[in-house]
């Protein structure tokens, strides 16, 4: 995916460029990224990002390990992050760059990312809907929180189906058997 703009407009005029590693709370993305048994790994800024399936900034994968840069968007992290969550165990024992999955496995990620988006200080859904549209996200209702908010039964189904959200949309916290 590469980005279609650097910053996105939450209002009239205004605009904010897409929330980086650099100016996210690193301590708290590590903690949740923990508590599905990922480590965030820190990649030196500059240098090719070992497991990053799209290159460039976009954080990369390789077994338990999360990879990003100063650069990498925040929106990678969550994204790489649950892709490692919703896949199923065999593949997490392989899992080196590629994650693999299928058209619904994505949606459950991208659904799951705006969830976990809200579980980060500085961040939350708003920022997320608006992070992923202005990096190139698409979706058939034109944007991230349309289809979140209108067309994403199915995602929530196939989250719940695997425990990785409960009845009310809220992450378990635990990762696909």
């Amino acid at each position: 995916m590469s980005p279609t703009t650097d910053a996105f407009e939450p209002g009239a005029g205004t605009d904010v460029p897409i929330l980086r590693l650099a100016d996210a709370d690193q301590d708290a993305l590590s903690a949740l990224l923990a508590r599905y048994g990922m480590t965030l790994e820190r990649v030196d800024d500059g240098a090719a990002i070992p497991g990053s399936f799209w290159g460039d900034e976009e954080a990369g994968l390789v077994g338990d390990r999360l990879l990003a840069r100063t650069d990498t968007p925040v929106h990678s992290v969550l994204h790489e992050g649950c892709h490692y969550i919703c896949m199923d165990g065999r593949r997490r024992d392989g899992l080196d760059t590629d994650a693999g999955g299928d058209y619904d496995e994505e949606n459950a990620v991208c659904y799951l990312q705006i969830l976990l988006a809200d579980q980060l200080p500085g961040l939350g859904r708003e920022r997320m809907f608006a992070d992923m549209d202005a990096w190139g996200y698409s979706f058939r209702l034109g944007s991230a929180r349309a289809w979140f908010t209108q067309d994403a039964d199915d995602a929530r189904r196939w989250l719940r189906h695997y425990d990785i959200i409960d009845d009310q949309a809220r992450p378990t916290g635990r990762t696909r058997p």
